[in-house]
């Protein structure tokens, strides 16, 4: 009765044990599911929240575009912020794609209603409908809210444009510029600007004098830092040396662009520097400030003007111009285009006190009505200028193109001042002297790239010079580097030009970073997209990836196998087949960083399938060659073979072919399929013993068995011959001249038999003139 009472307990604690686990098995199904739909409404409840602070921010831009409707500046801003807003739709889109990859799963699992169903199924088909039908809403307030934010991009894209049109295009009465009201304005206005300047000043020198002399110190120190430091850095690259009478066209060039270029940018340094440290100790007032940043931004260009013209025309230092002109007129270019440089930047900076000191319009209409007037005559008096020589010696013009376009830009300025379009004959004249300066300098900066990029031209610049001297560098090394100097050039010169020109043409930064980013994240070509950025990300991964392969392929050889005494051979092996895994792993790695889907690439494995089959056939049979030589390794790197008519040691075995060197040290490149295909002889396979075959003939007058026994002498004394397995001679027959007898000794190295195979003849011809044998 015991025992039964025992086994009874046992099989139900058995029993309970089994439930226990199938509860427990049941248990995390549900905790599952009802994590996932708990996970799915938070999203669902984040998202919300999203597009509803969204559609909130954007009724607030909405309000901003109509109350700023003429602020091109503010128009820039408001559509920058739009462009987030339209992302961060576009990412909330994306955010519900899993879970609604989910529930349709689900959905699909559960199928149809059936009358049969338990109540807990027809249960999660509607919360899972509910909660399908929820995200679709969302998904669709979403979408509405994106259509909303492209209609007010385009809406401010045509109010600039039409912002734009009516400045250009609104004609003022030039005859309110000529009466003696202006005069008058003309004084008032100097006035307040003198009143104005005049008490911040007073200011500044009562109570904020330490802060400036702080702030202009920092940024003069800035400033001298970055000219000292590129000086340093290019020598005297960008200075023209009054004593060298006949520099190079790359010297020129080179003298050109980084005389302008580097003065320049310390400049502009100092100017931003400075009102960076103004505002921060709170020195500025709000139209001194204004005042201050055009005037900063009108000394940068005429600096700029300045520098570019006097490296250009080079009136003082003939050697060093660039173009064959004569010295008077390259003195006359230089100043002419000076001051067409520092009248527009005189009208751009007397615009900027108009609007901050609220000038009356005749006044600005007649300041820039006589700027432009000036910059018209004096571009006509460039282009009537002549800078050349001919044969004769007599002053040449312009080329007839180029004459051409000065009098279109001159005469179309003074017309269209003349005909009160003052907005248009401004944009005219600052176009003509900055894009026209910014032009120059991108032209000089190609010509300074193609000039360094030609072979032997780095190699003797001054720069090259100085390279080659300190790192020993050959002439090739140069020429690279000359190279890459070119490439660099180039992408700087478009990087810093075409923004520069975008700005002048009326675009604002904001323009240009959303171009930019929208370049550089999708590239739409019909249905296909794909991403500057991703790509270059891509190639980043694989050249990591393959750099890094390349070291541990070098580490491993040298390191880890030299120091286990592992043979060469599986050195080659192990690290080639490293090498190639790695390589096709950082491959994958960088399609993938590129987001290109590899999946998508089964069409292109289908192609090469068929390539394969039609046209690809011997690559494919010589690669799997390879690889079986690398897995069987019949031969190593450093063996002695004999395959396909030619003998020699192998040096590198490759997936497509392996390189032999033969005794005479001709380098022949056999693809691998010879070796799977034909007999292949290994004379060091397992090891490098082997038999050396020596034939010697002896007079038939001789006795036979004393050749036999001198020839055995003299081989078992030589000290490379191996005792076990022991030599021998034979005794191969006779002719009606000769006794035939061939030495057959083993030694332990194959590789060097031919010394020993000298040294026995040298042997058995002093030993046979010693015993007297007849050879």
């Amino acid at each position: 009765m015991m025992l039964s009472i025992r086994f009874l307990t046992r099989v139900l604690l058995l029993l309970l044990l089994l439930l226990g686990g199938q509860v427990l098995a049941q248990e995390p199904v549900a905790d599952d599911a009802a994590s996932t739909k708990a996970t799915g409404l938070q999203v669902n409840a984040e998202q919300r929240t999203e597009i509803a602070a969204i559609a909130k921010r954007t009724d607030l831009l909405k309000a901003q575009l109509e109350l700023n409707a003429t602020d091109d500046a503010v128009l820039v801003e408001i559509r920058t912020q739009l462009e987030e807003i339209n992302r961060k739709l576009l990412a909330s889109g994306v955010s519900f794609r899993p879970r609604l990859e989910t529930l349709n799963a689900r959905l699909d699992e559960i199928g149809d209603p059936a009358e049969d169903e338990p109540a807990s199924l027809a249960d999660e088909r509607q919360n899972l409908t509910a909660e399908k039908t929820d995200i679709n809403t969302l998904l669709g307030e979403a979408e509405a809210l994106s259509l909303r934010v492209n209609g007010m991009i385009e809406e401010i894209a045509r109010t600039r444009r039409d912002l734009f049109a009516n400045t250009l295009s609104r004609r003022y009465d030039i005859s309110a510029a000529v009466n003696q009201d202006v005069w008058r304005d003309l004084r008032a206005e100097s006035a307040k600007v003198a009143s104005a300047v005049g008490s911040w000043v007073s200011f500044v020198l009562n109570y904020k004098l330490s802060s400036v002399l702080i702030a202009t110190g920092l940024a003069l120190l800035a400033a001298i830092t970055l000219a000292v430091g590129s000086r340093r850095v290019f020598g005297r690259l960008f200075v023209a040396e009054p004593g060298e009478l006949a520099p190079s066209y790359l010297g020129r060039l080179s003298v050109t662009f980084w005389s302008t270029l580097i003065p320049t940018a310390a400049l502009c340094v100092f100017l931003a520097l400075t009102w960076f440290f103004y505002d921060y100790f709170g020195i500025l007032r709000r139209d001194i400030e204004q005042l201050m940043v055009a005037l900063f931004n009108v000394i940068a260009v005429v600096f700029f003007v300045f520098r570019l013209a006097s490296a250009f025309f080079s009136p003082n230092l003939p050697a060093w111009r660039l173009l064959p002109m004569r010295t008077p007129a390259a003195h006359t270019l230089f100043w002419l285009v000076f001051l067409t440089a520092l009248v527009t930047a005189a009208d751009f900076f007397g615009n900027s006190v108009n609007e901050v000191m609220r000038s009356p319009l005749s006044l600005t209409v007649a300041k820039s009505f006589f700027a432009t007037i000036l910059v018209g005559i004096l571009v006509i008096v460039i282009a009537r200028v002549r800078p050349y020589e001919d044969d004769e010696g007599n002053p040449k013009a312009w080329h007839p193109l180029l004459r051409i376009v000065l009098y279109l830009l001159g005469g179309g300025t003074l017309v269209a001042a003349l005909l009160g379009y003052i907005g248009l004959a401004r944009f005219i004249a600052q176009q003509i002297v900055i894009t026209g300066a910014i032009l120059t300098t991108m032209y000089v900066g190609y010509l300074s790239a193609s000039a360094i990029s030609e072979i032997g031209a780095f190699s003797r610049s001054r720069l090259g010079k100085k390279l080659g001297a300190r790192f020993k560098l050959d002439e090739a090394s140069e020429d690279q580097i000359g190279l890459i100097l070119s490439m660099v050039i180039n992408i700087l010169v478009l990087a810093i030009g075409v923004p520069l020109i975008f700005l002048q043409w009326g675009f604002r930064w904001g323009d240009i970073s959303s171009w930019t980013y929208n370049f550089a994240n999708e590239i739409k070509i019909g249905s296909f997209s794909f991403s500057l950025i991703g790509i270059v990300t891509g190639i980043l991964v694989f050249l990591i990836g393959y750099f890094g392969t390349k070291a541990f392929q070098r580490w491993l050889d040298g390191k880890v196998m030299a120091r286990g005494r592992v043979d060469a051979g599986v050195r080659n092996s192990v690290s080639t087949a490293v090498g190639y895994a790695g390589v096709a792993l950082a491959g994958l790695i960088g399609l993938s960083a590129a987001g290109i889907d590899l999946s998508n690439l089964a069409l292109v494995a289908g192609a090469l399938s068929l390539g394969i089959g039609f046209g690809l056939q011997n690559i494919v049979n010589n690669f799997v060659s390879g690889l079986i030589l690398l897995a069987e390794r019949p031969f190593k790197v450093g063996d002695w073979i004999v395959a396909g008519g030619f003998e020699g040691n192998v040096r590198k075995i490759s997936v497509r072919a392996t390189e032999i060197e033969t005794f005479q040290r001709q380098t022949v490149i056999m693809p691998n399929s010879t070796f799977i295909n034909a007999a292949v002889g290994n004379w060091t396979h397992r090891n490098r013993l082997g038999r050396v075959d020596i034939p010697v003939l002896a007079h038939y007058t001789n006795d036979a068995r004393e050749v036999h026994s001198v020839l055995m002498e003299i081989v078992s004394a030589h000290p490379q011959t191996l005792k076990n397995p022991a030599p021998s001679v034979t005794f191969d027959g006779f002719t009606d001249a000769a006794l035939n007898f061939t030495i057959k000794a083993f030694v332990a190295d194959i590789a060097s038999t031919s010394s020993f195979k000298n040294e026995l003849r040298f042997q058995i011809v002093e030993r046979f003139k010693a015993e007297g044998i007849k050879i």
